[in-house]
């Protein structure tokens, strides 16, 4: 059979899995993401599948489905269901063949559970302070009249969020019996991760409640685990404020927490690690600290429609086999077994692969996943944990990419020359130009504490069809390679970051003689935009480069993103009052007149982790000194575009980067 290229549009036909959960009798609910193209928008259904792969059907009839569980006894499966800008609560009886709605999409529910006992919900959504309600309350009884908005936060938006409305996020419970609903805390904070103790009378969750007024808590970055018993009012904190904790759930036998969490040591570039803590306070202790692992995934890639956050999984019938965890080690993210003696080993296989959500079967025998892989979008695999064999359960992508050649990328890897290891991917295309060789385009990556693997990704695939040779690296600050490797950029920005990419370069041409080096391109977003407008200030090597949702200017990031300062005195070093000379002389506005390489500037204008006046700051610049450059604004957008935006914007991103690499690069033709 013909195979054609994978073309920037081919985004539309993609269907997107996640969300994997099993009912006690080992049925699997899942949820699968389409492009609706008629309204430019994704569609989300819950899908079951047995675990011998041999059925898959739709269970819900809706398009904005999500969030599957599966109540205890197995014979409800709950989801949320999006209705009219709401989110709501909806199930599934086993004897029934249409949903029945349990809570409104009035009470725009964010996450929820079910209790051990089957008896409860416990979910979060937000709601405004009483006093603040009472006085939105009066002025809306009062005439209209256009007000300013009033902010004493420090950091009153966030990426994703937006502007804050005042609204915190708190913890309800849903009685099944009586369909009743109790508001469980309230104040001037937020909580998440909502977990039940086994027996089912207590509810723990992650806040960030500041006890001293003069702190803010816009700058702590430590949150604790709190506690209230069913029925109760009086909240008792357990954990000691000396973790930033992502994920936590209870011990099989409910007289621990297991925590994932940081001590952020080197700040973001700090790596999780696993900790337990008695229910009744205490300090938390750390488990296994000798694994020198991120715990959690910090895998990068456009292709998972849902984010990577797991908590810690325990057997119930064994505990004595330790935690389940998602571990991020050398260019793969696996399900990591670790034990209380220190052990710590990969329960799922060799390969390729980006394990982004994970559930233990009842039995405790077998893992089901969500990864990607080298040729294959993400897909759920049954793998069996005492010999790491996978099974592929869902094939919901094969039809459409039996069409497609689809290219496998070789592992690349070299020492630095300063001696740290370096890990990369080349993917070539099955064409060449008249003179026998390719185009070669250096992709770079966000973070910096984040890390590229060697699985599908409709990016690096469309640019390879073009007929480009794609390399893209794990530079020094990348997660996946020890604790030391992680902090090594910390301070030291276009420094040893710098040189392992340009190096990175060097290597590749060196080794695999089809490379052009005459015909040279850089992309990069985020960290990897910032990274991209200092190499060609700094270097005329390439003859074209792509620069997405990027940083220009310290100084102003400093004040305008939503981690702005964290990020700049974490990872650059200072702040604009004591350090601005150096963050000047660090920011890439401050060299762009050097700049000589056409340069095509990308970004979202609702972006506030990258606010879009980095990108109007850098073109302004360029286009005073007479430079080759082009801005696009994409409408609506945040810093999440490439991975979630609308379809067509992502198709026309794609397609925008194609063009420009093929004018500057003189590309003749690319894959027939």
């Amino acid at each position: 059979m013909n195979q054609r290229p994978i073309m920037p549009e081919d985004l539309l036909h993609y269907r997107w899995i996640s969300q994997p959960v099993i009912s006690p009798n080992g049925q699997v609910a899942y949820v699968e993401q389409t492009v609706d193209q008629d309204k430019n928008e994704y569609n989300t259904q819950i899908r079951g599948i047995s675990l011998d792969g041999d059925e898959d059907i739709a269970l819900s009839d809706g398009t904005k489905d999500s969030s599957p569980a599966w109540s205890p006894d197995g014979t409800q499966l709950t989801f949320i269901r999006s209705v009219d800008g709401g989110k709501g609560l909806w199930t599934l009886h086993s004897d029934q063949k249409e949903p029945v709605m349990l809570i409104s999409p009035a009470r725009k529910i964010l996450s929820y559970i079910w209790s051990p006992n089957g008896k409860y919900i416990a979910f979060t959504s937000k709601v405004q302070p009483e006093d603040q309600q009472k006085k939105a309350d009066a002025q809306q009884e009062s005439a209209p009249v256009l007000r300013g908005k009033v902010f004493e936060r420090t950091t009153p938006k966030a990426e994703g969020a937006g502007w804050w409305d005042g609204q915190y996020s708190h913890l309800f419970v849903y009685e099944i019996a009586s369909g009743e609903i109790t508001q469980v805390t309230s104040g001037l904070w937020n909580i998440s991760a909502p977990a039940w103790s086994p027996d089912s009378q207590h509810l723990s969750f992650i806040s960030k409640q500041v006890e001293d007024e003069k702190l803010d808590a816009d700058l702590l970055y430590f949150t604790d685990v709190y506690s209230i018993r069913l029925g109760e009012s009086e909240l008792f904190k357990v954990t000691d404020s000396s973790l930033s904790i992502s994920q936590f759930s209870y011990s099989p036998d409910g007289q621990q927490l297991i925590l994932i969490a940081s001590d952020r040591e080197y700040g973001s570039g700090s790596h999780n690690r696993l900790y337990a803590v008695p229910v009744h306070r205490g300090v938390p202790r750390s488990i296994a600290p000798q694994v020198d692992m991120q715990i959690g995934n910090a895998a990068l890639g456009d292709m998972k429609s849902a984010g990577a956050s797991p908590s810690p999984i325990s057997d119930n019938h064994h505990p004595e086999r330790g935690v389940y965890v998602l571990g991020t080690h050398n260019g793969n993210v696996d399900v990591y077994r670790i034990q209380e003696d220190g052990a710590c080993q990969s329960v799922t296989g060799a390969g390729e692969k980006d394990v982004y959500q994970y559930t233990l079967t009842p039995d405790g025998t077998s893992l089901v996943i969500a990864a990607l892989t080298a040729e294959h979008p993400g897909e759920l695999y049954r793998v069996d944990i005492a010999s790491g064999e996978m099974f592929r359960l869902t094939r919901r992508n094969d039809e459409f990419l039996a069409e497609l050649a689809v290219h496998v990328p070789l592992r690349v890897e070299f020492k630095s020359s300063d001696g740290w290891p370096i890990q990369g991917w080349l993917a070539t295309p099955g064409v060449r130009s008249s003179n026998g060789k390719l185009p070669l385009i250096l992709q770079i990556h966000g973070g910096p504490h984040a890390m590229y693997t060697g699985t599908f990704s409709h990016e690096m695939q469309t640019l390879v069809a073009q007929g480009y040779a794609v390399l893209w690296i794990n530079p020094r600050g990348s997660m996946g390679y020890g604790q030391e490797f992680a902090r090594a950029c910390r301070g030291d920005f276009a420094g040893g970051d710098y040189r392992d990419l340009m190096e990175a370069v060097d290597y590749a041409l060196a080794t695999y003689d089809i490379l052009d080096a005459s015909r040279l391109g850089v992309a990069g977003g985020s960290y990897g935009g910032v990274m991209t407008n200092w190499i060609v200030a700094h270097t005329h090597r390439f003859k074209a480069a792509v620069t997405q949702r990027c940083i220009s200017n310290w100084l102003s990031m400093y004040g305008t993103s939503d981690i702005g300062i964290s990020y700049v005195q974490g990872v650059i070093g200072g702040n604009p009052a004591e350090n601005a000379e150096f963050l000047w002389s660090r920011s890439p506005l401050a060299h762009a007149h050097h700049i000589e390489t056409p340069l095509l500037i990308m970004h979202g204008e609702q972006d506030y982790r990258t606010p879009i006046a980095q990108a109007e700051e850098l073109y302004t610049t360029l286009k005073r000194y007479g430079k080759k450059t082009k801005l696009i604004r994409y409408p609506g957008s945040n810093h999440s575009l490439l991975k979630s935006g609308k379809p067509s914007l992502r198709i026309d991103s794609f397609e925008q980067v194609n063009a420009w690499f093929n004018q500057y690069l003189g590309n003749e033709e690319g894959e027939q």
